[in-house]
């Protein structure tokens, strides 16, 4: 069984920003997702890759191991085509480093070792890339529900701190990149910084606060990094910063503010995942035997449907009833197709029908990297 970091920098967004949230999350188990576990079979498939480009391994190998992967129940058509993507950019990396030096390094899945300023911290990075100047750490995220920037993640810093006590004394390293590419959002950002400022961010910034996450001190704090917190159901920070919005029912005024709506609109995305976080957990609860008062476990609605719908089809077509009637023929979305031929064959076939019409208006907020919503852009589109 693979060893799991405490303090892991996969989940330092959280721990640096909220140091006893580590001791909270002791209590509840760590559930996978298949998201999750597609995105490590879309990484055994980039290691792979990478490998095979790298001349690491021979052809037949790739051969070998591509086909476990093809036979696990979570690869699609478009797996390949998007992680080509990934591993494109690594290669153009790697290229431009030997461009300047000639004897750079690459390399896949390297270990990597930060205890220096997180006690027991270790992780993996993806790809890393080691020139004389300047080293890159690549990371592959394969998900579509969050875009993950290399702004400021603390992720990638921890990887690149790690690989900085790995290697620097074999390069003269002076300036760090780290570069997120997210190929099913058409995203890949670089963020970069002196190795000088990093180590001050470690020591002065994530040495204290990870001390402080490994004894379960420190105060809690709200904020966007509690997604996917596992004690958010049961957090008394998040009690008391959700029910700040109580406060407007007991206004002086009939009519909210502009300045008050803007509060409520910066609140109500974590008030609404909080409350369904809360749901979720409770139900879960209470069938495993718990009881809350006022509440009880009951079936929730279903839909009828058909247990055998061949038969109903044959028996309907023998009663004379036409074709057309019962049965509905619909082309399956672009996303569904991609899945199903490959992305590749998509944009070859049937590239010259797709277009992407412009997205509803929706409020987001300021630091949302989209563009200001143009009324007269939209309709001249339509």
């Amino acid at each position: 069984m693979a060893k799991h970091a405490i303090l892991s920098a996969s989940s330092s967004h959280r721990w640096l920003k909220c140091p006893p949230s580590v001791e909270l999350e002791k209590g509840f188990e760590n559930k996978t997702s298949e998201a999750a576990e597609e995105g490590t079979l879309a990484h055994e498939l980039g290691e792979l890759s990478l490998r095979l480009q790298l001349s690491e391994i021979t052809k037949k190998k790739f051969s070998s191991e591509f086909k476990k992967i093809e036979a696990d129940k979570l690869y699609k058509k478009d797996m390949p085509d998007y992680v080509e993507i990934y591993t494109d950019t690594c290669m153009e990396k790697v290229a431009i480093a030997k461009g300047t030096t000639p004897d750079a390094i690459a390399i896949v899945e390297q270990k990597l070792d930060f205890s220096q300023w997180v006690p027991d911290g270790f992780g993996t990075g993806d790809f890393v890339i080691i020139a004389d100047g300047t080293m890159e750490i690549c990371d592959l995220k394969y998900g579509t529900g969050t875009p993950v920037s290399a702004i400021d993640n603390s992720q990638m810093r921890l990887y690149a701190l790690g690989a900085i006590t790995e290697f620097s004394f074999l390069y003269d390293i002076r300036n760090v990149k780290m570069t997120i590419i997210q190929p099913r959002l058409d995203s890949i950002i670089t963020d970069e910084m002196t190795v000088e400022d990093l180590i001050k961010w470690a020591d002065e910034y994530v040495k204290p606060r990870a001390e402080l996450a490994i004894k379960g001190e420190g105060e809690l704090c709200v904020g966007d990094h509690c997604k996917f917190c596992n004690a958010k159901p049961t957090c008394r920070a998040q009690e008391e910063y959700n029910m700040e919005l109580a406060k407007y029912e007991f206004a002086d005024t009939m009519l909210l503010s502009d300045e008050e709506i803007a509060e409520i609109l910066g609140k109500v995305d974590s008030l609404v995942s909080w409350v369904a976080k809360i749901k979720e957990y409770a139900l879960e609860q209470a069938l495993n035997g718990i009881e809350y008062p006022g509440f009880k476990v009951v079936g929730g609605r279903s839909n009828r449907k058909w247990t055998d719908e061949k038969k109903v089809g044959e028996i309907l077509l023998e009663q004379g009833f036409l074709e057309n009637i019962i049965y509905t023929k619909k082309l399956t979305g672009i996303s569904n197709m991609e899945t199903a031929i490959g992305k590749k064959e998509v944009n070859r076939l049937l590239g010259e029908y797709i277009e992407k019409p412009p997205g509803k208006p929706t409020l987001a907020p300021i630091t949302d990297k989209r563009e200001h919503y143009n009324p007269a852009k939209a309709d001249f589109t339509e």
